[in-house]
């Protein structure tokens, strides 16, 4: 028989609530920091054109490439993908919220105990974290996954409010629905924002 407080079967207890934000406040120093803010630009403009990918491809949008410069500019490019209406709006506008779903989605796995599944799905996109997966510990795994986890909810709101109503994405929206640039910007910011009050919530109330 398992402690009431012992985790399930196949799931690890979450940090202590301290340690989760300690670690958040790591995060937040590395995306702030301008020297610091290239050592993770590339992993949030992954984020950025993941979520691209992906809500395109379940618009039925075939992903013809996915691109990202070594300036973290990035593109992805669909077949047959219509320059306006729905479908084409909610693929446009979903990019900045990309790097905070992404982080949100992790929190909940690591909040359920589910550590170890978020290192493998970053393994899936990140070869790099194999070498991690191999050698590093649990205590270290937590760690990774953890700061991880801060960084990509951290990052959505840092590029949201770098990039504002001046984002391609912005301009492109603003001129298939004549909406101005600035309320997009707007819905980013507040999207991010709330993505780390939910994410923190579940990293640092819970654990």
């Amino acid at each position: 028989m398992y402690g009431t407080d012992a985790p399930p079967p196949g799931s690890q207890a979450p940090l202590p609530g301290s340690e989760a934000a300690l670690i958040g406040l790591a995060a937040l120093a590395v995306v702030f920091i301008p020297f610091l803010w290239p050592l993770v630009e590339h992993f949030s403009a992954m984020a950025h054109e993941g979520a691209h990918a992906v809500v395109g491809s379940v618009m039925g949008f075939g992903i013809k490439s996915v691109t990202l410069s070594i300036e973290t500019r990035g593109a992805t490019d669909y077949y047959h993908a219509p320059n306006t209406g729905p479908r084409r709006t909610l693929t446009r506008f979903v990019g900045y919220l990309g790097p905070s779903g992404f982080g949100l989605c992790a929190a909940k796995l690591i909040e359920t105990g589910h550590v170890v599944t978020v290192l493998w799905i970053a393994i899936m996109v990140i070869a790099l974290l194999v070498f991690v997966m191999r050698h590093a510990h649990d205590g270290l795994e937590e760690v990774i996954v953890y700061g991880m986890t801060w960084l990509l909810l951290l990052s959505g709101v840092r590029t949201a409010v770098a990039h504002g109503a001046g984002a391609r994405d912005a301009v492109n929206l603003s001129k298939t629905t004549h909406i101005p640039g600035q309320i997009w910007a707007l819905l980013w910011l507040a999207g991010t924002l709330l993505a780390v009050v939910v994410g923190g919530k579940w990293l640092v109330l819970r654990s």
